[in-house]
């Protein structure tokens, strides 16, 4: 790496709050290493819930897609990322049986090629080698969480082909694309029996009651990106998403020093390479970092 062509990282996510939420140890880490790492986020989150009960307040909520905005620059301060938002209306999640139709130009409902524009133009000026996103169900089954794989892989792909996208910049191929593996059976598992361990009651055992095993997709995990260190750091730029995020809930149950030594790792699936990287890894960016010094 050097300082003309740096490691470049792209993490493409729907909603402003899921940096904090997906990766952001791994952002962390990466930032404090000489790292360029850009955010994209999808849309605004406009159609957002307030989640946390000490906000759930009418002036919050009047105000709540600015409030959106202002707590997405905390916590990309807090993360030490570059972020831009790509621009598109939040779908919000349908709920009901049947579930109602999507409101009219919401992200979900823009045609793939035109929703990818954006994302391809932003990697082709920031020329990332690698792209992290969710993997095909979303990681779990938001409409935004689903297109944002979606053009993801689609932007991967076309970037690079200069009869794609004419006029969004020199083509630019990314090395590597991702999938977080977050939410896996096994991780959920060992914090979960830590916690009974310590003599504290454990917030996930509904969770593991109700697992579908067949749904886990621990299997496709190739990469383990030891991060314990920058764990705090990630849940402080997750806190400053203070409408999204209950600082008493569930996701802070597991006592922070209990999650580094059980599960000090944030885990992706290596969905595309260009570049010789044999699996398992334990760096996004292997096989990569001989090419740019190369250079």
């Amino acid at each position: 790496m050097t300082e003309a062509d740096p490691l470049r990282l792209l993490a493409v996510h729907a909603h402003p709050d899921d940096e904090s939420s997906k990766g952001a140890a791994t952002m962390a880490k990466y930032v404090a290493e000489g790292v360029r790492v850009m955010v994209a986020t999808c849309t605004g989150g406009e159609r957002g819930s307030v989640l946390n009960p000490a906000l759930d307040r009418p002036d919050v909520w009047e105000r709540l897609p600015q409030i959106r905005v202002e707590e997405m620059a905390r916590a990309r301060e807090i993360l030490g990322v570059e972020q831009e938002f790509l621009g598109f209306v939040d779908s919000g999640l349908p709920e009901g049986d049947p579930l109602p139709p999507l409101p009219e130009g919401c992200f979900a409902l823009v045609p793939l090629e035109e929703a990818a524009a954006p994302l391809v133009e932003l990697i082709r000026r920031f020329r990332p080698q690698v792209i992290t996103t969710y993997d095909e169900r979303g990681g779990y089954p938001h409409p935004d969480h689903i297109k944002t794989h979606e053009i993801s892989v689609h932007a991967f792909e076309a970037a690079g082909d200069p009869d794609r996208y004419p006029g969004l910049g020199e083509p630019w191929q990314p090395s590597k694309l991702y999938y977080h593996m977050g939410f896996t059976l096994p991780r959920t598992r060992a914090l979960h029996e830590a916690i009974l361990a310590s003599g504290h009651e454990s917030p996930y055992a509904e969770w593991l009651e109700n697992w579908d095993p067949d749904r886990d997709l621990s299997h496709r995990v190739t990469t383990r990106v030891h991060c314990a260190e920058y764990f705090a750091v990630r849940d402080a730029a997750l806190i400053a998403h203070a409408t999204q995020i209950d600082p008493t809930g569930r996701w802070f149950a597991c006592p922070l020093e209990v999650q580094q030594r059980v599960w000090p790792t944030e885990d992706y699936e290596l969905a595309r390479s260009v570049v010789d990287s044999p699996v398992p890894e334990d760096d996004l960016f292997a096989g990569v970092r001989s090419e740019v010094t190369v250079r």
